[in-house]
């Protein structure tokens, strides 16, 4: 019997969420991990606080300490669960080209290894297509393997590498191109995707 494609989609946190949002939070808090990618799920102080802080940055202007951007769930079709959150920022400031890039993205604790974060990203570059983004550059740590096989599975191209010396460990950025990306994947994903991103 062949084996059911699981399909997935991005979609904007909702008050309706709450409870699927803090059961996200609370297995990262178990995990003792950081959330990357979710627009400050991890430190404020209400769900409410937090719907509030995802729409002002959507609208928000640039500047040195903050650039606008959008946050999604990855909602998994079956069980409609959140199994995943990334935050696309729009254009980016001086310290964002240095580390952070235009995506940051997480899957939680019990979902990572099936491969969820690739979806991940290709849903984000159709929503960065929409906006009209180009190219997107995103780092991570280069320890963490599992991001960097994300990126280069979506045709990032690594562009430098460097010790963080604040951070204490070695940053890699890579770049994407978007229209190239989803031309060379989208039979790829394609099929995972419950819809697509407006």
């Amino acid at each position: 019997m062949e084996k059911q494609v699981e399909r997935f989609k991005l979609e904007l946190p909702s008050k309706r969420r709450e409870q699927d949002a803090m059961d996200f939070l609370h297995e990262f808090m178990e995990a003792n991990t950081v959330i990357h990618g979710s627009g400050g799920l991890d430190y404020v102080e209400s769900y409410d606080e937090w719907l509030k802080k995802l729409e002002e940055d959507r609208t928000r202007k640039p500047t040195e300490q903050r650039v606008p951007a959008e946050t999604y769930f990855l909602v998994r079709e079956s069980g409609n669960k959140i199994v995943g959150v990334i935050s696309i920022r729009k254009v980016l400031n001086k310290a964002l080209w240095n580390f952070g890039g235009n995506i940051g993205y997480s899957i939680r604790p019990s979902e990572r290894r099936k491969g969820y974060n690739k979806i991940n990203l290709f849903l984000a570059l159709c929503v960065c297509k929409n906006r009209g983004i180009e190219a997107v550059l995103i780092g991570c740590e280069k320890r963490n393997i599992a991001s960097a096989k994300s990126i280069r599975a979506l045709g990032g191209k690594l562009i430098y590498e460097y010790m963080d010396e604040e951070l204490g460990y070695e940053i890699q950025n890579y770049v994407i191109d978007v229209r190239h990306a989803l031309d060379k994947y989208g039979d790829t994903y394609a099929p995972m995707m419950l819809e697509y991103p407006a």
